[in-house]
């Protein structure tokens, strides 16, 4: 392919832009454009120097270090090796004997509305008498612990006690089936499972010891020693003598005082599995230093958070934001925060507009897809509408996990944040361990759809196949020239994989290959994240990022709540674009289904140009979704090319779905 026509084309173009507010710029963590670049300049002149200052701010050494960073085995690069210290620590003993400590930690809503709160205090006590619990199992440091719990304060404990004991936990979503968690308590080679008689989720309980239970019936599982359960409901499990303990009964029987065990800064804090676009799950291995460090300086940065803050990510431990915004991140900082352990759409699609009333939220941190999915909630249903809560306390909103489409973005920003509240607009990976491209709340304008800028120190790039540098406008492949604390130190098991999946040799080895497509604003160098590099679409010779044509299908506001796209192979275009559409309304069919599909493709047509009208536009009720409300995008792949779907379906939500949108019109 010739380099004039390998640039992803970039056809969206936004031209709406809001400044900082006085009230976000006053006595913000990075107060106007200035501060920020004197930041960047900082890094940029003296790397080492920038990052060394942070991490002696920013945690809690046991031996200082004294080398920064270590690049003699690119691009397995460590980070303050010499340096040692404990994780736990770090988030809860730092602040005993300063205000925290008596300070509301989590907030914890159940599915059912009860709330219990918890200091740091209390919290401490927990965490030290579960890592004792661990210790009386035979858990050491060093050994590994999956944890495939419900979002509950005791899920936090177990992260945090493998934390203090030099565990190295690996937590497994409650979504997962049993042969997904068998995989990965095999791969990681787990001595001890901590889970939950059951889970409660939209006013059902879902079982998860069973689940449990049948994944260490598969094989391979011999290594676990012990499974402790917590009991969430009254509901009786099957316990195996000698194995299975309930966590209550262990606990009782330990002191609430654990000395943190200290480890050096390149100690694997955690493994964290992530679909990779082939093959089984890659275990992500996250260091300690580096890790927590970027996890308490995001906190202060992107969040600009304040001591007063109650700050609420919806996210669920089993997924990185919530390893770094709910587990670490913010007890790092000594935040209060909001734990839940629900549904957005349960009792009401309501719930996390009258969670922020009643716990007065000022930071609120969720996904677009449950953005969009209370937009069309709201919509249908006026009761269910943001502006019938009180969301006066909000201060900043956040987006994270998949690019936010402008028509989302404006809606989050008017019916949410009351027109006042700033959006960061947070581009990070499971790999990258904490924000890499966002806005900050008092220092950069906004634009809708965009993750703007670069934090300070990360030297982010868009680059053509051969790692050369595109200019602004152009789109190319996202990565990032130099490393960062925080970053994947290597695939679970499996170096070849690591260096193959993220330091090409096509790029020299040490540039990090992030696996997504961007473009650079012209006016002012913004990144928008346009899809994965493998959701790029060629539709005769045109580079497409399937994000674009997405959000042009969703902005036909009066007609579509969501929409996801992909490329099938095409005899005469190579790929042709295939759009699945859910509609504000019911699903059409037969000629009515016709001529919605027709106006929408020439919906396209006028926003982006013919070249991106969709060949096929099916419907559907909604679109297949992991639990975690990601769109598997492999499964409509299958469907487009009219293939029979061989591959896992058990996180789907709604399997049923999968008829419908396997129909062609």
């Amino acid at each position: 392919m010739s380099g004039s026509n390998s640039a992803i084309e970039s056809t969206l173009v936004e031209n709406r832009v809001f400044e900082p507010s006085a009230a976000a710029k006053d006595g913000a963590a990075v107060s106007g454009m200035a501060a920020y670049e004197a930041l960047v300049n900082e890094a940029a002149t003296d790397f080492e120097g920038f990052w060394a200052k942070r991490a002696k701010d920013n945690l809690v050494w046991t031996k200082p270090f004294n080398t920064v960073l270590d690049e003699s085995n690119a691009p397995f690069y460590k980070w303050f090796s010499d340096g040692e210290l404990n994780a736990s620590a770090n988030c809860l003993d730092r602040h005993m004997g300063t205000p925290t400590e008596n300070k509301t930690a989590i907030i914890f809503e159940a599915d059912d509305g009860a709330v219990t709160q918890i200091t740091y205090k209390e919290l401490l006590g927990r965490v030290s008498q579960f890592a004792n619990v661990l210790k009386s199992q035979g858990v050491a440091c060093g050994d590994r612990v999956i944890i495939y719990m419900p979002m509950t304060i005791e899920g936090v404990v177990a992260m945090q006690a493998c934390a203090r004991i030099g565990a190295t936990h690996s937590v497994v979503f409650g979504g997962f089936s049993a042969k997904a968690l068998q995989e990965r308590i095999i791969d990681v080679g787990a001595c001890a499972v901590v889970t939950a008689n059951f889970q409660m989720r939209g006013g059902k309980e879902l079982p998860l010891k069973s689940i449990v239970d049948e994944a260490l019936s598969l094989g391979g599982c011999e290594a676990v020693k012990s499974v402790i359960v917590y009991q969430r409901t009254t509901s009786s499990v099957n316990m195996v003598a000698g194995r299975d303990h309930f966590m209550h009964e262990l606990m009782a029987k330990e002191s609430d005082v654990c000395t943190p065990q200290v480890v050096n800064a390149e100690h694997p804090l955690f493994v964290l599995y992530t679909s990779g676009s082939t093959g089984k799950p890659k275990g992500v291995q996250h260091s300690t230093a580096g890790y927590l460090l970027w996890a308490r300086m995001t906190m202060n940065w992107t969040f600009d958070l304040k001591p007063t803050d109650v700050f609420w990510c919806t996210a669920d431990i089993g997924w990185i934001t919530g390893h770094t915004y709910v587990a670490y991140g913010p007890l790092a900082a000594g935040a209060t925060q909001i734990v839940f352990e629900g549904v957005p759409t349960y009792p009401n699609a309501g719930r996390f507009w009258q969670m922020i009333e009643r716990h007065k939220c000022s930071i609120f941190y969720t996904a677009p897809t449950a953005i969009r999915s209370l937009i069309k909630a709201a919509e249908s249903n006026e009761a269910v509408h943001p502006k019938n809560s009180d969301l006066s306390s909000l201060r900043i909103l956040g987006s994270v996990g998949e690019p936010i489409n402008p028509e989302a973005w404006m809606w989050y920003h008017r019916n949410v944040g009351g027109e006042r509240c700033p959006i960061v607009d947070t581009f990070w990976q499971t790999e990258t361990g904490g924000h890499m491209i966002t806005p900050l709340p008092g220092a950069t304008p906004l634009v809708p759809g965009s993750c703007t800028l670069p934090l300070p120190g990360i030297m982010a790039a868009i680059v053509d196949e051969s790692g050369n540098d595109m200019p602004n406008g152009a789109g190319g492949m996202l990565v990032v020239k130099r490393p960062w604390p925080s970053m994947i130190r290597n695939i679970w098991g499996d170096s070849e994989r690591f260096k193959k999946s993220y330091f090409p040799e096509d790029l020299g080895v040490t540039m990090y290959l992030a696996g997504d497509g961007a473009v650079r604003s012209e006016d002012r160098g913004y990144f928008r994240i346009t899809g994965r590099i493998d959701d790029v679409l060629n539709v005769s010779g045109h580079r497409m990022g399937t994000m674009e044509i997405e959000s042009a299908l969703v902005a036909k506001t009066d007609l579509v709540a969501e929409a996801a796209v992909v490329g099938r192979p095409d005899d005469v275009t190579g790929e042709a674009i295939v759009a699945f559409v859910v509609l504000k309304g019911a699903r059409p069919e037969g000629e009515e289904a016709q001529r919605i599909a027709k106006i929408l493709r020439d919906w396209v047509a006028t926003e982006i140009g013919p070249i991106a009208k969709p060949k096929e536009v099916r419907f559907g009720d909604n679109l297949p979704k992991t639990r975690s409300g990601k769109i598997m995008r492999r499964l409509l792949r299958t469907l487009a090319k009219g293939e029979t779907i061989t591959q896992d379906t058990s996180t789907l939500e709604n399997p049923a779905i999968l008829e419908q949108l396997a129909k062609a019109l």
